[in-house]
């Protein structure tokens, strides 16, 4: 991709952004188990950074999805997962399908807000029975005049104890699983509406997740996104941009892995020696990077063909699978350098050691992937 000073304007807002507005308050962040979402995101959107490449006619920039790729790398210079994530269910993962496939009306009401950051947004799909199988899902929603009435629960949904609306996915006829679905916004104080109190997690404690219930909660039907019936297929579409920014955002987050390895390893001592004077270690460090610059190349290439109108979904299905493997092995291999500091649980090399198992399970797990880009190759019907 050719940047242009756009991007470079964009890249150096975010850094800043992130170095003076994110950083130093991370580690209180992590030991409250939540970041101030309505804070974060109010800034955020004052510089027009929670719309890059939403529509100029309801607050965002109108970008192509390159620009919104440079603020996805930008993210990763966050020192822990959890607040990378929460702000990217905002922009990538809750609302590409509301600004793609929604009413004017539907996006005057909630689009303008999760821009402005005057709303925090979750996305609402996965259910206790139902995570990376979303065909699976239980959640119902039944008609009543102009009005569905929701019943069932969400599990694992980012932002839900501070957000506002959930962009949620529904049944909402019967039949066959893949066309009976709808995507419903469901502001949270919806009577009947009720959020459990926040999971314990292994790793992105200042992500605040938790359980959703609906029980016989009362929606407009005009807060449907789109068709109804198409649910699927927008989700499908709007996991396109969470996996590409799931794989953006872990570029930076792993170079800062093995930077603050090189020196930690060049101060620590063994033997008489450095450690980095080893050259298995300089060798390691050396590889990993290069796979870093690999996965790079394979987010742009894919990114470069969405913002032509291509089907990416074999590349960012790579990328997502690519990037959740390789900053699990980034950090493993970069904790054992540390040696027992590796360990020690307020090290930041040990933050992102918890923080990374993550990548492979949420937004489609490795299996999943593999199924994906086993299919675009012929293998499976």
């Amino acid at each position: 991709m050719q940047w242009t000073e756009e991007h470079e304007s964009i890249r150096e807002t975010v850094a800043k952004f992130v170095d003076n507005e994110i950083n130093p308050y991370v580690d209180q962040w992590e030991e409250d188990g939540i970041f101030p979402a309505k804070e974060v995101f109010k800034k955020l959107g004052n510089l027009g950074m929670l719309g890059i490449t939403k529509p100029i006619e309801f607050g965002g920039l109108g970008l192509d999805y390159s620009y919104g790729i440079v603020f996805a790398e930008e993210m990763g210079r966050i020192h822990c997962g959890g607040v990378s994530t929460g702000i990217g269910v905002q922009t990538d993962m809750a609302t590409p399908a509301l600004a793609k496939f929604g009413s004017d009306e539907l996006r005057n009401e909630f689009l303008v807000p999760a821009i402005t950051g005057d709303a925090v947004f979750s996305i609402a799909v996965s259910e206790p029975q139902a995570g990376s199988d979303v065909a699976g899902i239980q959640t119902n929603a039944v008609k009543d005049g102009d009005d569905y009435i929701i019943n069932g629960s969400k599990m694992w949904i980012t932002n839900s104890t501070q957000a506002d609306f959930f962009c949620t996915l529904l049944n909402t006829s019967e039949g066959q699983r893949h066309k009976n679905k709808s995507l419903v916004i469901i502001p949270s104080a919806t009577p009947g509406v009720s959020v459990d109190k926040p999971l314990k997690k292994l790793g992105l404690h200042s992500s605040d997740t938790a359980q959703i219930f609906f029980d016989n909660a009362r929606v407009p039907q005009r807060n449907r996104i789109g068709e109804e019936g198409m649910g699927f297929i927008y989700q499908m579409k709007q996991f396109q941009e969470e996996r590409l920014f799931a794989a953006a955002a872990s570029l930076k987050g792993m170079e800062n892995s093995i930077q603050t390895t090189i020196e930690y390893t060049r101060e620590r001592e063994t033997f008489g020696k450095p450690i980095l004077k080893n050259q298995v270690v300089q060798f390691r460090l050396a590889e990993l990077q290069t796979e870093i610059e690999a996965l790079r190349a394979l987010v742009y290439d894919a990114v470069e063909g969405y913002i032509h109108g291509k089907d990416v979904l074999t590349k960012a299905s790579m990328a997502k699978l690519k990037s959740g493997r390789l900053v699990r092995e980034v950090s493993d291999s970069c904790l054992q350098y540390w040696g027992g500091m590796g360990f020690m649980w307020e090290t930041g090399i040990t933050r992102a050691y918890r923080d990374s198992r993550l990548g492979s399970i949420g937004g489609g797990s490795d299996e999943v992937m593999l199924g994906i880009i086993s299919k675009q190759m012929g293998m499976l019907d």
